[in-house]
């Protein structure tokens, strides 16, 4: 098969600019085969190389006592005693997700999985951080759909249990959503597998599928913005199937147990080409395939396509070559490929053969950690305008704004699409804050969670960063758990424009310093840049997804209050509307800047809850919607009233960071206002739970009324798009 001509419009189709392209002939000394320029494609991309957030990156805080591996492998991993670490890592696709919602959600859940269980870890809890455009846009409830379905579709049948997310719209999505995915998983501390080679003329081997068409230059597509040439990329979405990733777990799991494996390489973005590149530079070592024996499920395919195809549930592996036979009769017997298709070499190259030709021969280190990096230049998000004056609203009307919209209405409908049970281990079902998964076999949980507000990260990119992180750690010290670590997912526009490259750099020292102040380093990770259409960007979107470590379950904080108990609230509220949801929602204004976060105040009353969660029934952060948005949920859950003193409208959806509502009774709320005295924090009463009406102020309505405008806005919008 003749390759074709390389063209200034085919190079530039690769998502290669001059200057790169003048950088590959002066690597190579030569201008490169289609399928050498195809690789280089693949790893200079945005999606593989990271080069315009290389730099900003190395900032982050990614160390601590209980860190065992940061960013840079599969999957972060964080030690959590008794010889166990937990695994996680949370990764976006949006782009194949706009193209082909449910291929593309399903097969960002695979390829969320392969990166926990490829380092030895089984899968125990998954979560999801939707974005889409606005209920009536003519696309979003295909979109809607479609996700919920492809993630519900691949992650049942896989058998994992999905514990938390969230779902948010705004019209910045219409021609781009976003879908990040976060799983988690749990191995031994001794038993945890790396990608990086080793050893000299050791067997390259692959595993799993075999290799299709589907996919080819899905990465490249992926570091590209969308415009009307869309339609034309969906080939390149991956499709999945569930229960050949399922099986690939369990031969995966048992060849590990097995001793045989030196090291092991999901093949995800830019499959055959970025694992086997990946593996060869962490060693410090050459890799030679020979693509003649990468198992097809099509004809007539070129080595441009097998190198740059990503089918999906396919791995790569170096094989100890006196384990074979062990090694292939594992995977024949969960009827999976099994195919030696190249060597380690000590030589820095990367040779690719088929038939009876040289397809491509390269410096392989040139390829990974010499890819480009850029310092993009940047401008600071201008400070925000003060928030003038607020339009009158009565209390009970904005707090039905609030849930009758569904970015804030009860989720159900999605998360009841997921199955939250399986494997038996599941405690706290998404729908109240934190999952919480118990460690199998032990006393211990794990709490997960996945937080960020991105209209207060364009107001203000370094508080919104900031506070995308405290909300994390509120939301697990709500449940009662201690904060370990975190995973990020950074979702922004074109990184070529100043002001969107300004928005990255405020939300990365942003996150960086709550890392740091909190103690929750960031042990993996995503970006996910070029997020426009038409040249029109997101919102700026950096999700965190956090895990926390319950000692014991008995100490896990509840979510519902009982009958007769005070409500209380831990912090301070001064009133904070700008960028609140209360304005977005009930008055159309995103105006004002983002709430300041004071980071010690974050850290003093997460400890303070934990520490007196004995007298605590139930608890939830303060975050979007405010004291009343807050106080209706957790009443509605528990099917009881609630009756809040204040009517003022920024003491009721006022957003003041670090706070928290409690559920009490009467001799624990006293024995807690002692404590917080001695500890210095603020803590004060402000309503009750019972009866069967929701009362602000003096504002008051059957909470009947209410729930069934919380519990029905949801399916109402997305079915009647």
């Amino acid at each position: 098969m003749s390759e074709p001509a390389l063209t200034d419009e085919l190079i530039a189709a690769h998502g290669l600019t001059p200057e790169e392209y003048a950088r590959v002939l002066k690597i190579i000394g030569r201008e490169p085969t289609f399928t050498e320029l195809g690789i280089f494609s693949a790893m200079w991309n945005e999606h593989c190389s990271y080069k315009s957030s290389k730099k900003w990156l190395r900032t982050l805080p990614t160390t601590g006592p209980q860190v065992i591996c940061g960013p840079g492998e599969n999957a972060g991993v964080v030690d959590i005693g008794d010889g166990q670490a937990v695994i996680f890592k949370m990764e976006s696709h949006n782009h194949p997700s706009y193209i082909e919602p449910y291929q593309g959600a399903a097969t960002g859940v695979g390829g969320i999985l392969r990166d926990v269980f490829t380092m030895g870890a089984r899968p125990i809890a998954a979560m999801n951080a939707l974005s889409f455009g606005e209920p009536s846009h003519p696309k979003t409830a295909h979109l809607v759909r479609g996700v919920v379905e492809g993630i519900g579709g691949y992650g049942n049948a896989f058998g994992v249990p999905t514990v938390g997310g969230e779902v948010r719209f705004h019209r910045s999505y219409n021609g781009n959503c976003l879908v990040n995915a976060f799983a988690a998983g749990l191995a031994e501390t001794d038993s945890i597998f790396y990608s990086a080679a080793s050893g000299v003329g050791m067997p390259v081997v692959y595993l799993g599928a075999k290799t299709g068409r589907d996919g080819v230059g899905g990465a490249t597509m992926a570091s590209a913005e969308f415009d009307d040439t869309i339609e034309e990329k969906r080939p390149t979405v991956q499709v999945g199937d569930p229960f050949t990733e399922k099986r690939l777990l369990e031969a995966c799991l048992e060849l590990m147990a097995s001793g045989a494996v030196i090291s092991i390489q999901d093949m995800g973005a830019a499959g055959l080409t970025c694992s086997a590149v990946e593996m060869g530079d962490k060693g410090r070592l050459g890799i030679r395939l020979q693509l003649d024996h990468v198992p097809q499920r099509e004809t007539g395919m070129s080595a441009y396509e097998m190198m740059l195809s990503e089918s999906q549930e396919r791995m790569l592996m170096v094989l100890k070559p006196e384990r074979e036979a062990e090694a292939r009769a594992i995977f024949e017997k969960w009827d999976l490929d099994f195919a030696i298709v190249g060597e380690t070499i000590a030589e820095d190259r990367f040779v690719i053969l088929h038939g009876n030709e040289v397809k491509a021969d390269l410096p392989l280190s040139e390829l990974s950690s010499s890819a480009p990096e850029y310092d993009r230049p940047w401008i600071k998000t201008p400070a925000a305008e003060a928030l003038g004056e607020v339009p009158e609203i009565g209390a009970i009307d904005g707090l039905r704004a609030l849930i009758g919209s569904p970015s804030y209405a009860h989720k159900a409908w999605v998360w009841e699409q997921y199955d939250t049970q399986v494997m038996g281990d599941t405690i706290r079902t998404p729908g109240l804050g934190a999952g919480v998964v118990r460690v199998h076999g032990t006393d211990k949980a794990l709490a997960f969670t996945s937080d960020v507000t991105p209209r207060y990260v364009r107001a203000n990119p370094f508080e919104g960063g900031k506070q995308a992180v405290a909300e994390a750690y509120r939301n697990l010290c709500a449940v009662g758990a201690r904060p370990l670590a975190s995973t990020d997912n950074l979702n922004f526009g074109n990184p070529e424009k100043p002001e969107i490259m300004g928005q990255f750099v405020g939300a990365i020292k942003g996150i960086g310093a709550a890392c740091a102040a909190l103690e929750m380093p960031i042990v993996s990770g995503n970006v996910s840049l070029y997020n426009e259409t038409d040249g029109q960007p997101i919102l700026p979107t950096p999700t965190i997804g956090a895990v926390g470590l319950i000692d014991h379950v008995d100490e896990i904080i509840g979510g519902c209050p009982q009958l007769g108990d005070l409500a209380l609230v831990l912090g301070e509220t001064k009133g904070h509307l700008g960028q609140s949801a209360l304005l977005a929602e009930a008055l159309r204004l995103e105006a004002g800047d983002a709430p300041p976060i004071d980071l010690d105040a974050e850290r003093v009353h997460g400890e303070f809850l934990c520490d007196n969660r004995a007298l605590v029934n139930a608890a939830t952060d303060l975050s979007d919607g405010g004291l009343a948005l807050a106080a209706f949920e957790m009443a509605e859950a528990a099917g009881l009233g609630v009756t809040l003193d204040t009517g003022d409208i920024a003491q009721l959806f006022g957003e003041d960071q670090a706070r928290y509502l409690i559920a009490c009774n009467f001799d624990q709320a006293e024995a807690l206002m002692v404590a917080a005295g001695k500890a210095g924090v603020p803590l004060a009463q402000v309503g009750r739970f019972g009866g069967d009406t929701v009362r602000l102020g003096r504002e008051e309505v059957p909470l009947s009324e209410l729930s069934a405008l919380f519990r029905g806005a949801f399916a109402a919008a997305i079915e009647s798009a």
